[in-house]
């Protein structure tokens, strides 16, 4: 197995340069590619700061040595042609998925493997056409990657079974923590959980039940100081006498009653948007909204670095 010690990040927005910091932070190469004017003027100073935080946070002892792995591509051939790993991170949209990806397949080596950072659309829906799909899948991470270290590998159809196992050991040696699907479902694993809880506090904010903040302060106060540490089948592991089957004999009946009701309208109701939105602007003006992204990435790098010690 070809050891990747060259990484080229395509598409360099906040998720890309994320990912630039993550593999840079594992001692790998990093070409960075984006196609925006003056790309390194615009990008290199928000890596800087990146790193400035993470090092104020006592997350990242040589912010220097970091960067310095770090380098600028004029083209995308320049980037891809000299990869072991290509991350594409550009514009959430299929059509542009779809022209960036045949472009990279066309410039990509012939051991090397590309993963899209796609937060929902199946790799099949923008990989199809390209000549070199067998060395392609989804790597779906969650932004900001490089504080928050989930990533979702969804192979295609067309996939080699050999390049998701390649791609979760590299997510592994880079200080990610993989989860490997066996097959594409739209929304992966991560997006169709959030959605769920998301469906459901719409929902109780449209029937009545709570307002958006209440709703908030349950899951940030109750159900995310565990799941901070511990998933969903862990947290019922531990709440009942006797584990989890025994947490699914006493509450499972109460819960597929909650599902019952679950199958009246439960869309995103509009109103209920509105209402969410002028809650949240009310608490939180438009204004405020970078600097509220700023807390919580401090807030991140907080629970990381007790994680680390703990």
């Amino acid at each position: 197995m070809t050891a990747i010690d060259t990484v080229a990040i395509v598409g360099a927005g906040l998720v890309g340069q994320g990912w630039a910091i993550v593999f840079a932070r594992a001692g790998k190469t990093v070409r960075l590619f984006d196609a925006r004017d003056d790309a390194e003027a615009q990008i290199r100073p928000q890596i800087v700061a990146a790193l400035a935080e993470m090092q104020a946070a006592g997350l990242c002892d040589a912010p220097e040595d970091w960067l310095a792995r770090m380098s600028f591509a004029k083209t995308l051939e320049d980037a891809v042609g000299a990869a072991d790993y290509v991350q594409e991170s550009t514009f959430e949209r299929i059509d542009v998925k779809r022209e960036i990806s045949a472009a990279i397949s066309a410039v990509l080596p012939e051991h090397a493997i590309c993963g899209s950072s796609t937060s929902g659309f199946p790799g099949s829906a923008f990989l199809d056409h390209c000549e070199n799909r067998a060395r392609m899948l989804v790597m779906h991470p969650v932004n900001p990657p490089h504080l928050v270290p989930i990533v979702e590998i969804v192979p295609t159809p067309w996939t080699d079974p050999a390049i998701p196992v390649r791609a979760r050991a590299l997510m592994e040696e880079v200080g990610q923590s993989p989860v490997s699907l066996d097959r594409e479902i739209p929304g992966f694993v991560l997006n169709r959980l959030q959605g769920a809880l998301l469906d459901e506090a719409f929902a109780l904010l449209a029937e009545g039940y709570a307002s958006a903040e209440d709703i908030d302060r349950t899951v940030r106060d109750g159900l995310g100081l565990r799941w901070a540490f511990m998933g969903p089948f862990e947290t019922i592991d531990l709440n009942a006498p006797k584990g989890l089957a025994d947490y699914a004999e006493r509450l499972g009946p109460m819960f597929a009653g909650f599902a019952e009701q679950r199958q009246a309208d439960r869309d995103w109701r509009p109103e209920a948007v509105a209402r969410a939105d002028a809650e949240r602007r009310e608490m939180l003006p438009e204004t405020g909204l970078a600097d509220r992204r700023n807390w919580r990435d401090a807030m991140l790098m907080a629970i990381l670095r007790a994680k680390q010690q703990g």
